[in-house]
């Protein structure tokens, strides 16, 4: 199984207990649980974590070369870097006195020389003009040089309930990269800061927001279940009146899983009506491959009477903003590029799930009449 296909969490419920043997009615108390869970870097760092009630320690066995380490951390905390590839044994253990425990057997399945999924941005796929008739481009990124330009800043942190949705990822600004003239956003299995996964979310709030025109970013999404990549807008008034008074407008989406999902676009826009939330979109599956394999140009075309979604300029879905309950959408909209993990809509990541998962954009331009 490659590197990246390793994540596991384990919940294991063992109820012991045991008799002394000098006085068979003298009960030793024993831990009733043993949690266990580990993350796994691409370079074959692992990470591992151990709770169990009522322990007095911690302790982790590893075969490694047919040699057994023996780790010992009263914090249950362990890191431990594998050096070759295959099937490693692993032997978590909970330790109630220095002669009773509780374990649980891990195998760990890895190959160092694959490598990882989406090391660099696809080689091909679509394109679209740096100019349009009766339009001006008036604000573009090429994610030249080796950072991101003033109009952006890092969002940090798990947010408001995992960002309203019970997401996964605690965003960091590491995650983040600028170079050969493509921002790359990285989702990967990190023990940081209580969370299981970390990622990035950038936005240009605050400095760069627009009405109405034509939107194009280009880029390659990730994919696998639990992952859920988005290129979207908010409204200016987001700060003062909330979500979803503000507006979303969904440029695109994607939620990665089995059938169809890693090929799926979602367009969506989210309102507040009458108090409550509502929403409305659409969405294309594309013929061959997925959305990962090469570039997509996602647009939007937003005038005063509707916005159109677009993949590689094939129009896949449209609202009338006209109505008055819409009026959300005739303000200031600024842009957010994130890489989310689980979350209410996609589900969680599985067995199935290579990390780390990187999102590349080309570029995003906008163009007004």
């Amino acid at each position: 199984m490659p590197l990246d296909n390793i994540f596991s969490f384990l919940l294991i419920f063992i109820i012991l207990s045991s008799c002394d043997k000098d006085d068979p009615d003298s009960i030793v108390s024993l831990p009733t649980n043993l949690e266990a869970f580990y993350a796994l870097d691409e370079e074959g760092l692992a990470t591992f974590e151990l709770s169990a009630d009522n322990a007095n320690f911690y302790s982790l066995s590893i075969n490694e070369d047919t040699e057994d380490t023996y780790i010992e951390d009263f914090e249950g905390v362990f890191t431990y870097e594998f050096s070759s590839s295959g099937d490693h044994e692993v032997i978590a253990r909970a330790h109630s006195s220095s002669a009773d425990f509780i374990e649980e057997n891990l195998t760990i399945s890895l190959d160092l020389d694959d490598g990882t999924p989406q090391e660099g941005p696809p080689n091909s796929g679509y394109e679209t003009p740096l100019s349009y008739p009766n339009y001006n481009l008036v604000w573009n990124d090429e994610f030249d040089g080796n950072s991101l330009s003033s109009d952006w800043a890092n969002e940090i942190g798990t947010g408001n309930n995992g960002w309203g949705n019970n997401e996964l990822q605690f965003y960091r600004a590491e995650n983040t990269h600028v170079g050969n003239g493509v921002l790359t956003i990285t989702a990967k299995t990190e023990l940081f800061n209580g969370m299981t996964y970390t990622s990035s979310r950038i936005k240009t709030q605050g400095m760069k927001s627009f009405r109405y025109g034509r939107v194009d970013i280009r880029a390659a999404l990730p994919f696998g279940q639990g992952v859920w990549p988005a290129l979207w807008m908010l409204g200016d008034n987001f700060s003062t009146v909330g979500w979803p008074a503000c507006g979303e407008i969904d440029i695109a989406e994607m939620v990665g899983g089995a059938g169809n999902r890693n090929s799926t676009v979602h367009g969506t826009i989210h309102w507040q009506q009458s108090g409550s939330h509502a929403e409305f979109g659409n969405s294309y599956t594309i013929n061959n491959g997925i959305l990962a394999d090469n570039w997509h140009v996602y647009s939007i075309v937003w005038d005063e009477n509707k916005i159109e979604w677009y993949i590689d300029d094939i129009k896949y879905n449209e609202v009338d903003i006209t109505p008055s309950e819409l009026s959300e959408f005739h303000e200031n909209f600024f842009f957010i590029m994130n890489v989310a993990v689980g979350g209410n809509w996609p589900g969680s990541p599985d067995l199935t799930t290579q990390f780390p998962q990187r999102m590349f954009v080309d570029y995003i331009r906008v163009f007004q009449q």
